[in-house]
């Protein structure tokens, strides 16, 4: 029995179905539409549907698998990094194992683009791709569910309600990771914690690693369980971030009324944006895989924090920020364009959004010196 069947990837045998079903999924068929032509009149509605699916079939014909899937995803990355980016750098990949099943804790900043990148520098080097785990608040959609575990993606049930749903849900959890990694040999990719770091301030949730440990509690010591899972911390690290607008609003908004309720299909939007959104420089570090010797979550958490904090590569974005916010005037032209046009209730906010890693890597770097 397929113990992990509601939250797992699509096997190989199930992607030519589900893709079928999703190009005669209306919804889809129209979000398409609303995306590629959002003037589209109405009574084009009708012609143009039967046109996204007809090219849709021709796109899908030969996948078979889910690494035709992945090789097509690949084609769709080399355009987006070529139209929104300036340059890609991957560093550290050349200290991974191939056949080796990696667990990689990232910093997060964009829901879609932090683990495709990730997958992507994997991809030129040769190694498998990563299982990403997705929450399930951004699965809203049915059609949106299909097509991330089409790509790889595992859900993690965030909205169950009641302790013991949730611990049941949590447990699944981390069979399946501790499984895909230990007995598959599979990469997983998952976020530091729930949710982006919106305001630039990376810090692990201890909750994610005790997560880990739960299905081997009863057979295995916490160092000895950990080992097991071969942990990597990644940076990520964006010159510009296409959803920093978006993410300062969000925090302004909490900070003066004390919530944010998001729109219906906002997550899709943040999704979109930070695809087609212009990003400057992007870099991506693989940090060393922790070996044993972390006695406790939280020991682990500080070294999954000090490598995602001292690997952030900089950019004169952040620089630039620091330096707006001390008042000693910013270098970089281009930021100060860029902040100037922004709002000015949103300023101050979005300079700390792209000081804060460097202020947080200052920081480290201080007390590593006073130690």
């Amino acid at each position: 029995m397929d113990q992990f069947h509601d939250i797992r990837p699509y096997n190989d045998d199930e992607v030519v179905g589900v893709l079928e079903n999703l190009i005669n999924t209306p919804d889809f068929i129209n979000t398409i539409i609303s995306f590629r032509f959002p003037s589209c009149p109405g009574f084009l509605q009708t012609p143009l549907s039967f046109a996204v699916k007809w090219g849709l079939k021709r796109q899908v014909a030969n996948i078979k698998g889910v690494d035709d899937l992945q090789v097509r995803t690949a084609r769709y990355m080399e355009r987006m990094i070529k139209t929104t980016t300036t340059h890609v750098e991957y560093r550290g990949v050349d200290k991974l194992e191939k056949g080796t099943g990696y667990l990689f804790i990232s910093n997060h900043r964009d829901i879609a683009m932090d683990p495709a990148f990730v997958n992507y520098g994997l991809f030129l080097a040769g190694i498998d791709t990563v299982r990403v785990a997705i929450g399930d608040n951004l699965l809203r959609r049915p059609f949106v569910s299909d097509l991330m575990r089409l790509n790889k993606s595992f859900i993690v049930k965030r909205s169950v309600a009641g302790v013991r749903e949730m611990m049941m849900a949590f447990g699944q959890l981390s069979d399946y990771i501790n499984h895909s990694i230990t007995e598959e040999n599979c990469n997983i990719w998952i976020a530091q914690k729930e949710g982006r770091a919106k305001d630039g301030v990376d810090k692990t949730d201890p909750a994610i690693i005790k997560m880990f440990y739960m299905s081997k509690k009863k057979t295995s010591s916490f160092p000895d369980a950990m080992k097991e899972l071969n942990i990597v911390p990644v940076s990520i690290s964006y010159e510009y971030d296409p959803c920093a607008l978006d993410k300062a609003a969000e925090l302004v908004e909490k900070s003066t009324t004390g919530e944010y309720k998001k729109a219906e299909f906002e997550d899709i939007d943040s999704i979109k944006n930070g695809i087609v959104g212009q990003k400057g420089k992007v870099v991506v570090t693989f940090g060393d895989v922790l070996s044993d010797g972390y006695d406790t979550p939280e020991e682990l958490v500080a070294e999954i924090d000090r490598q995602i904090i001292g690997n952030y590569a900089i950019h004169p974005t952040n620089k630039a920020a620091a330096a707006i916010i001390e008042s000693k005037g910013s270098t970089d032209s281009a930021f100060s364009d860029y902040i100037k046009n922004c709002p000015e209730e949103l300023r101050e906010t979005v300079l700390s959004m792209y000081a804060n890693p460097l202020m947080q890597q200052l920081k480290q770097n201080t007390t590593k010196e006073q130690m």
